[in-house]
C-alpha cells in the first residue's frame, strides 16, 4: 500500500512557488468561496459531491475575487494586490495552480492556467470603471452633540 503524503500547509505552497505571499493566497481562497456562494448559494448540510456541483471556472473566479477587491478596498484595489505581485488575471490563475498542485484545491480536466489569462484589465476594472455604490456604504457618522 503506497504511503500517503503529508498534507501541504499554504506556507509550504508560498516557499515552493516564492512569488506570491501568503496573504495572496488567503485572498484567493476568500475569493473562492465569494464567488462558489454567489453562483451556487450557501452550501447545503450533506452534499456529497459539493466540489463537483459548486465548480467555477477560472474567469467566473476572476470576476468573483475583483468583486471581492473592490468590496474590501475600493479604489486602493490594485494597489494592495500589487504589493503582493498580482498584477494580472494570470496571477490568479498561478495562484489557484500552485494550490491545486500542492492538493489543497481541484480542478476539472478541463480546467487549464490559460483559463485565467487576460480575462480583465487590472486598471480599467479595478480603477476606472469603479462606481461607489450607495448601499454598500456605511451610516452616515451622526452629528457631534454640543456640550455645554
Amino acid at each position: 500500500m503506497p504511503q500517503k503524503q503529508p498534507v501541504k500547509s499554504l506556507q509550504d505552497v508560498v516557499e515552493a512557488v516564492g512569488v506570491y505571499p501568503p496573504e495572496a493566497y488567503l485572498f484567493v481562497q476568500q475569493g473562492l468561496s465569494h464567488t462558489v456562494e454567489k453562483l451556487h448559494g450557501l452550501e447545503k448540510e450533506g452534499e456529497e459531491d459539493a466540489e463537483i456541483n459548486r465548480h467555477v471556472n477560472g474567469r467566473d473566479l476572476c470576476w468573483g475575487l475583483r468583486d471581492i477587491a473592490l468590496l474590501q478596498w475600493g479604489l486602493m484595489a490594485r494597489t494592495v494586490l500589487a504589493k503582493w505581485n498580482v498584477t494580472t488575471t494570470m496571477d490568479f490563475g498561478k495562484i489557484v495552480f500552485a494550490l491545486v498542485e500542492h492538493d489543497m484545491l481541484k480542478k476539472t480536466d478541463d480546467d487549464t492556467v490559460e483559463d485565467f489569462r487576460n480575462v480583465f484589465d487590472f486598471r480599467k476594472e479595478l480603477e476606472s470603471n469603479y462606481k461607489i455604490d450607495p448601499a454598500q456604504m456605511i451610516d452616515k457618522p451622526k452629528k457631534a452633540e454640543r456640550k455645554s
